[in-house]
């Protein structure tokens, strides 16, 4: 069995990263040897739920579904992975879907940046998007409620 040798570059590199990219935790692995850095997750305060708040560009954000009730709720689109959600293509432009919009199967609702590349989340089936969980900026962990589609 052979001793890893710790880079500590490595390390400081991969937790400025993960400042850089609001991740909670990175892993990288290299033979049979990995190397995990992760933050502590900030303590959440609990909130009493305020009613719809709209963000740039006219989309309305959802504040009235606790993530425990929407991450079970049968029309749940969730997060295929840890990064942080655009809700338009660029800052300039009108997000690809609201609240009360009607979508189709494969259509585009948001973006999500890992790694500095941006990937689409396009919807599972065609519907209504009754809410919209998340806000432009935020980061999301993977299997996180992003939007609900009735």
């Amino acid at each position: 069995m052979s001793r890893m040798q710790v880079d500590g570059d490595a390390i400081r590199a991969l937790a400025a990263l993960l400042d850089e990219t609001g991740l909670s935790e990175i892993e990288i692995a290299e033979k049979e040897h990995r190397i995990r850095v992760a933050r502590a997750a900030a303590p959440v305060a609990q909130t009493v739920p305020a009613p719809a708040a709209a963000v740039s560009g006219g989309t309305t954000v959802a504040t009235t579904m606790s993530p425990a009730s929407a991450a079970d709720h049968p029309g749940a689109v969730k997060s295929p992975m840890v990064g942080v959600v655009y809700l338009s293509p660029d800052p300039s432009a009108p997000p690809y879907v609201q609240v009360g919009q009607s979508v189709t199967e494969g259509q585009t609702l948001l973006l999500i940046e890992a790694m500095k590349t941006f990937n689409q989340v396009k919807a599972p089936r065609a519907g209504k998007v009754t809410r919209i969980l998340v806000s432009n900026g935020d980061p999301v962990e993977f299997g996180e409620p992003l939007a609900i589609i009735e």
